[in-house]
């Protein structure tokens, strides 16, 4: 197989072993994967794969057709179309999934769409729900909402029925978040828009300083981004006072059965979402594997829409 390679920090497209599965693994034939934050703190050295994933490929989400089973797998057929969140190994021609861990890619979804998928919206869905319990009529923030994981909380939030308010720094996103279903406002007018019931934190230290004095009594907020920093000073006397909770949530980190709970979810209520056409993949941009230099340039970069995908031709 041919993957992306860190070397010394750098990104280089080599020629690898092709991938064996165990027992009750697919090898899936990539078709897409998405770009994630993860990847490029990876790549500097700051977020190192898990135990029993590539070091050096990285990659957290992909889609592709399966190409050979595990002896012990019952779920899935060679020829299936799957997405999944992995440990790593995502940006490659070839990676092995847990069976348990994989989506069925409904047929109306590209390549590009469902490589882009899969970390978004299960990171979404189990920080609104799972976490956060959010209920049909609450109030909402997300903030940051122009990424992939933002674009994917509004669509779910508003299809459950909450009332959804979307923070969007560039104005040139902000017709396109609100089509999604969403009030969007600047991150300077988040306050005025309160109270919020629940909040999706994904800017971080920057953002989350000003939103505490928002929440509802009640109130429930989720950390899943720091790229706005990772460090406040506390009122807990404010937080005790409106009775609210702040927790924080990633998925790399979690355990074989606690990911297979997160897929299953996922495959209950989003999925039917996706396949209806209610919930989309808004992309950004796509890139050929060998260019993932120029995707992740272009990650890195402000002011971008929905997801950047690394495609498989």
């Amino acid at each position: 197989m041919h993957a992306v390679v860190i070397d010394g920090g750098e990104l280089v497209y080599r020629e690898r072993p092709d991938p064996v599965p165990g027992d009750t693994e697919l090898l899936v034939a990539v078709g897409a994967a998405g770009l994630n934050a993860a990847d490029l703190l990876q790549r500097r050295g700051l977020y190192p794969a898990p135990p029993g994933s590539p070091p050096d490929i990285p990659g957290m989400e992909l889609a592709g057709e399966v190409a050979a089973v595990g002896s012990r797998v019952t779920r899935h057929s060679v020829g299936d179309r799957v997405m999944a969140v992995v440990g790593g190994g995502a940006q490659a021609t070839l990676a092995v999934v847990d069976e348990f861990h994989a989506l069925a890619v409904p047929d109306n979804v590209g390549w590009a769409e469902a490589g882009g998928f899969p970390e978004a919206f299960s990171t979404a869905h189990d920080a609104l729900f799972t976490q956060c319990g959010l209920a049909m009529g609450e109030r909402v923030l997300v903030t940051g909402a122009a990424g992939g994981v933002g674009t994917a909380a509004v669509q779910l939030a508003a299809a459950a029925g909450a009332v959804v308010v979307a923070s969007v720094r560039s104005a040139d996103h902000r017709a396109a978040v609100a089509e999604l279903g969403a009030t969007v406002v600047d991150p300077d007018e988040v306050a005025g828009a309160g109270p919020y019931d629940v909040v999706l934190e994904l800017v971080g230290a920057a953002s989350l300083q000003g939103v505490l004095g928002s929440l509802a009594t009640g109130g429930r907020v989720a950390v899943v981004g720091v790229g706005g920093g990772s460090r406040i000073e506390l009122d807990l006397l404010a937080l005790m006072a409106a009775r609210a909770r702040i927790g924080g949530s990633t998925l790399r980190s979690r355990d074989r059965r606690e990911k297979a709970e997160v897929a299953e979810a996922v495959a209950t209520h989003v999925l039917p979402l996706l396949a209806a056409g209610r919930v989309r993949v808004p992309i950004c941009q796509t890139f050929d594997l060998p260019r993932a230099a120029t995707a992740y340039e272009r990650f890195a970069q402000r002011s971008k829409l929905g997801k950047v995908v690394l495609t498989v031709h």
